[in-house]
């Protein structure tokens, strides 16, 4: 018995031991302040899909032992980075010290210096002022340094004006100017609605929003992620469970933009009477229907692709175009057509669209299977890197029209934290992403069970090992057409809990993540886009994350229903300057939807309410919480009329929206349904098809969104709030 028992120790110890090595937290604090422990069973199932053997003591020893040399080998990885102006520590030996360095800058530049130590005994390499990726010499190693500026590229950046003030009072010594403040909408673009849109909102509904939101005096229009799905299957659509966050969902190209109306207008005339009524209703409908209205918006492209592959009067520019655009893309863009491929041909033998039940041969992209079925069926691949084409041209030109009509900031894009597991990037990153994982949340106030939502993670270990090439080519990705980016579930880059297959969302494990290496990157590329970065830092949030977020300049996100303090509902004043603000979320209710109780019945019905809350102990709960907030409106000015009926939102929503335009928060985003008085969220978490999640259509067209004087009189009071100082 003492023998099992010292061997059960001894388990128990490495496993303990190896699960910190690599990062894997066993303990964690939930919403309520309480420490919770990480079974060994879930710390192995973790641990073994990190490819970290850990079932016995001894491979738990060598698994460790394998983590830790790959730290003390003393060669320097491919990649490390560094803040501009601060000499950068090396991961190697206290020896080197004094090895000559050399770094070649990426303008052409050359700095030759020696390896020093720092204070605390470490060697690093001298500062370096120039922002970039630079090729570092340590003796005859070589390692890219990623030079980064110290703060994310901001809000003050975008008002250049404003920014230009700001720099000169700290060079002068005088005041400092007015606060920077500007405000912007946000739309899920899905939404959109527009004559002839085919029952989807496009790329050309969001161009017309751009200068409608500019007129209004928007800075800025966030909006909903569009990345890659999955074309072979139009019945997945969550935009945060793409398939690759390296390309843009197609369904949202506008056909007539391809080669303008005469030619959609052509091929609609070929459409057979039944397809016809059909588009029609997916056009009128009220909730999308993006399996039909998918199939159809791909068969107009299909048809358009076709039209220029066999044209007889060729376009040379339209040709060159396409040309130079798959050149860019590079294998990167000719992995995802021929995922594209390999899906939709899967499916169509009756086969598995997740690659992952694929032949060996094919699972792999660089077999010569795959490169024989591309070669095969060319002209299939050729139609996915047109639609990528496409739909590039069809966001960059709403970007361009944003800042035309003389948004500051633009479009912010929407970074989903993860993508599907069996999708086109995790096909193609393999090396750099975790199988057998699925990023979640644990149990909190909100969802009391806690969240799997079945996307595919970046590993760690990875990443370093890989220089980071599939991270900066994503970040890459998301800013290219766009003056900004909204990082989903910016906790991420701490840590992620995550999930093993099979088990319950509660039953999974924190991993950590090289927070200061992300933090460094995203700066560095926010300032080579000039495009500034929001954070969405909502849930069990580490001890002083919200300070590392403000350090870098990257926006984190307060919410006007979880701005409370002991004395209720916190005062406009007392909210972050170093936060984007706004009144509600793409995953919480709307200002009106909250003040009616909406949610409570929806989660109610769906049985999401927390186990020992009754719906009655729910709405009892929202009348205190109306009361408080209401009261907190009265004592900041907002309003002074007495608080309405529970059904009647109109003037709530006003005086939220200047409530949350009071604070100092650089910036405020407004949902576009917070905006029109609209009761319905578009996501409630915890569901799939019981709540219509992602499909709601906004009920005007986007040419008369603001008709209504309500919605004018409320983007008055943000202009009036919100003013832009003025630059002498």
């Amino acid at each position: 018995m003492n023998n099992a028992a010292n061997t059960s120790n001894e388990d128990i110890f490495a496993l303990a031991a190896l699960a910190d090595t690599a990062g894997v937290a066993r303990e964690w604090t939930d919403a309520s302040g309480d420490q919770k422990g990480v079974t060994d069973d879930s710390l192995r199932a973790v641990l073994n899909a990190l490819g970290l053997p850990c079932n016995t003591a001894r491979q738990c020893r060598e698994s460790q032992a394998g983590l830790l040399a790959i730290h003390a080998a003393g060669l320097l990885p491919p990649l490390i980075t560094a803040t501009c102006g601060i000499p950068g520590r090396l991961p190697l030996p206290a020896s080197v010290a004094g090895t000559p360095c050399r770094i070649e800058l990426e303008n052409g530049g050359v700095i030759e210096s020696t390896v020093t130590l720092d204070d605390g005994g470490m060697p690093c390499h001298i500062g370096v002022d120039h922002p970039g990726y630079h090729r570092l010499l340590i003796g005859d190693d070589l390692t890219i340094l990623a030079a980064a500026p110290a703060r994310c590229f901001s809000v003050a950046d975008a008002l250049t004006g404003v920014a230009a003030t700001a720099e000169r009072s700290v060079v002068t010594g005088t005041s400092a100017p007015e606060p920077v403040r500007c405000w912007g909408l946000g739309v899920q673009l899905y939404s959109l609605r527009r004559p002839g849109d085919g029952g989807i909102g496009d790329f050309t509904a969001l161009n017309a929003l751009t200068r409608q939101a500019a007129m209004a005096g928007a800075s800025t229009l966030a909006i909903s992620p569009v990345h890659a799905m999955f074309s072979g299957d139009t019945t997945r659509y969550s935009p945060y469970g793409p398939s690759s966050r390296l390309f843009l969902n197609a369904l949202h190209i506008d056909p007539a933009a391809v080669r303008g109306q005469p030619a959609l207008t052509a091929v609609l005339a070929t459409l057979d009477t039944e397809t016809r009524a059909e588009l029609e209703r997916v056009e009128q409908a009220t909730l999308i229907d993006w399996p039909a209205a998918g199939r159809i918006r791909l068969r107009l492209l299909r048809a358009l692709f076709d039209q220029s592959a066999i044209s007889a009067d060729p376009d040379a520019a339209f040709d060159a175009e396409f040309s130079a655009f798959r050149k860019r893309g590079g294998e990167a863009l000719e992995d995802h057509a021929r995922f594209e491929m390999l899906h939709a041909l899967q499916l169509q033998q009756g086969g598995t669209g997740d690659w992952r039940d694929w032949s060996a041969s094919l699972q792999d992209p660089r077999s010569a299977e795959v490169a024989a079925l591309a070669a095969a069926h060319r002209s299939e691949v050729d139609f996915h890197v047109f639609l990528q084409w496409q739909a590039a041209k069809g966001l960059a030109n709403a970007q361009a029209s944003a800042r035309q009509v003389g948004m500051p900031i633009g479009l912010i894009a929407d970074l989903a934290i993860g993508a599907d597991r069996g999708g086109s990037q995790a096909w193609s990153r393999q090396k750099q992403m975790i199988n057998g994982l699925s990023v979640g949340a644990p149990p909190d106030i909100i969802n009391t069970r806690g969240q799997d939502w079945g996307l595919g993670a970046f590993s760690p270990h990875a990443m370093k090992a890989q220089g980071f090439q599939a991270y900066i080519e994503m970040l890459r990705a998301v800013f290219a057409h766009c003056g900004g980016v909204r990082i989903d579930h910016v906790l991420g880059l701490a840590r992620l809990w995550l999930v093993p297959d099979g088990r319950p969302s509660s039953e999974g494990a924190y991993l950590q993540y090289p927070l200061q290496d992300l933090l460094r990157l995203i700066a560095l590329e926010s300032h080579r886009h000039r495009s500034i970065v929001i954070g969405e830092d909502l849930g069990t949030v580490p001890a002083g994350f919200d300070t590392r977020l403000a350090d870098a300049a990257l926006l984190g996100i307060r919410v006007l229903y979880f701005e409370r303090d002991q004395n209720g509902f916190k005062t406009p004043a007392s909210w972050s300057d170093q936060a984007m603000a706004t009144t509600t979320t793409h995953d919480l209710p709307t200002v009106a939807g909250w003040w009616a109780g909406h949610d409570i019945d929806w989660r109610a019905k769906l049985d999401l309410l927390a186990v020992e809350q009754s719906v009655e102990h729910a709405h009892t709960e929202r009348a205190g919480e109306r009361e408080a907030l209401w009261k907190a409106f009265v004592r900041d000015g907002v309003t002074t009329a007495p608080m309405p009926a529970t059904g009647d939102g109109a003037d709530v929503i006003d005086a939220a929206i200047a409530y949350v335009a009071a604070t100092p928060a650089p910036l405020v985003i407004i949902p576009i349904e917070d905006a029109l008085g609209l009761e319905q969220q578009p996501n409630l978490p915890g569901t799939v098809d019981t709540h219509p999640n992602w499909r709601r259509r906004l009920p005007q067209p986007v040419a008369n969104l603001f008709d209504d004087p309500r919605v004018r009189q409320r983007f008055a009071v943000l202009n009036r709030t919100r003013a832009l100082p003025k630059v002498s």
